[in-house]
């Protein structure tokens, strides 16, 4: 939760290729203060059955800006297998690792405010946004 002097951060991830949260996903927190300034790894959690992660690291005082790392090879690595065993003629069978083994996304925040930064996924592409 966010106070006067901190930010706070939450997300979910939404794989809209099956129109279904994404659950298992690893994520991991970096912080920084200032553009100069070295990141600062926090921790991470994975998202829930509902694709969301609800522990994430609280933010440091003093926290600019703020980096979510999403390991999306595992989770697409495991929807190809189950795809594999239900059709095994899939058009992407023959592809090998993900094509975005991994998203990150950076962004500013500042103090007293709530960000809550969605990911929409899928094989081929995604986008963010800041949600409420």
């Amino acid at each position: 939760m966010s106070t006067e002097t901190t930010a706070s951060v939450s997300t979910h991830i939404l794989d809209t290729s099956i129109g279904r949260p994404a659950e298992g996903v690893a994520i991991s927190l970096a912080v920084r203060a200032g553009s100069g300034a070295e990141w600062q790894a926090l921790g991470g959690s994975a998202t829930d059955a509902d694709g969301r992660c609800k522990d994430l690291p609280a933010l440091p005082e003093g926290t600019t800006h703020v980096r979510l790392d999403f390991e999306t090879e595992v989770y697409f690595d495991k929807k190809q297998a189950d795809a594999q065993q239900d059709a095994p003629a899939n058009r992407d069978s023959d592809t090998t690792g993900a094509f975005f083994p991994e998203v990150a996304i950076t962004f500013a925040v500042k103090p007293g405010e709530h960000y809550h930064v969605p990911l929409l996924l899928n094989p081929f592409g995604y986008s963010v946004y800041r949600g409420s």
